[in-house]
């Protein structure tokens, strides 16, 4: 069974599967040993990994020498960030080609226009293409798929341009029926209030995804009552874990004028080694050294 298939029947056997973010390919071994059913491949937490901001400055190439990697070090399925599909739906149907060979099961496309701005920044810029346009988009992804099995996921950004509701819904049911798979629905309020509202207000045919970043206080259990929504992506937390750590060691380790405290609280280099396989790499010296 493809990852791709696997995803799918995921989510058909529990209702809700959970994909957390990723950016290298240590940060998805651990999703994986966490019990995570699948992997973000991250946009934001690869442009926050090089320094960067995250406006269309990581390159379509860095992106997929990422996914390549983390493809090679995890069973699981793979939804890869493609922003705003690098273009237009010419660049779209190259963008699909190579992050399903890259080893991707879904790709997330967003409405904004290129080069997007980041979604939750504070007055940040945020401008859509017209419907029509992001139809084709959508209509060239479905087209240049290989796998029928390969999930193309549409993101309208309608709630965080502040244009409501009503246009939220209106984007989403044209998607729909351009063919997505399943729709996106992001919000920057501080509260779940405008993703319950629109998921209660959602008619349309293909189920919803949600990225519950804003409003942490929606957990699975709230959004299995909803009924309709069947993915949450951890859209940040890994990069923002990373940082956290770092910060506090770092910041110690200088404090300290040494290592003598957080040596006792961080993993032993015996559970980085646990996690490159080491044990594999021993045994086959003994077996091929000579």
């Amino acid at each position: 069974m493809s990852p791709a298939k696997r995803l799918r029947t995921r989510m058909a056997e529990t209702g809700l599967v959970h994909i957390m973010a990723a950016h290298s390919p240590l940060s998805a071994i651990l999703a994986e040993q966490a019990g995570f059913d699948g992997l973000w491949a991250s946009g934001f937490e690869l442009s926050a990994l090089y320094g960067l901001a995250d406006m269309s400055l990581i390159s379509m190439t860095q992106h997929l020498d990422m996914l390549r990697a983390i493809a090679g070090r995890t069973t699981l399925p793979i939804v890869a960030d493609i922003d705003t599909g690098y273009g237009n739906a010419i660049n779209v149907i190259h963008a699909i080609d190579e992050y399903a060979r890259a080893g991707a099961s879904a790709v997330v496309i967003e409405d904004k226009s290129f080069p997007k701005v980041t979604s939750l920044v504070a007055g940040g810029r945020q401008e859509l293409v017209r419907v029509e346009e992001f139809q084709g988009k959508i209509e060239a992804a479905i087209a240049t798929r290989q796998d029928p099995d390969f999930i193309v996921i549409a993101r309208t950004e309608a709630l965080i341009a502040g244009l409501g509701e009503a246009e939220a819904l209106h984007r989403a049911q044209a998607y729909a029926e351009a063919g997505a798979d399943m729709i996106l629905i992001h919000s920057k309020r501080k509260d779940p209030s405008e993703i319950v509202s629109f998921s209660r207000a959602w008619t349309g045919s293909v189920p919803l995804v949600i990225v519950p970043n804003a409003y942490p206080d929606l957990d699975a259990a709230r959004v299995k009552e909803l009924g309709n929504i069947r993915m949450m992506i951890y859209g940040n937390y890994g990069i923002r874990a990373c940082a956290t750590a770092m910060q506090e060691v770092f910041r110690q380790i200088l404090a300290d004028g040494g290592v003598q405290n957080v040596h006792k609280d961080i993993l032993p280099v015996e559970e980085i080694f646990r996690l490159q396989k080491m044990h594999e790499v021993k045994e086959a010296e003994v077996r091929f050294l000579r």
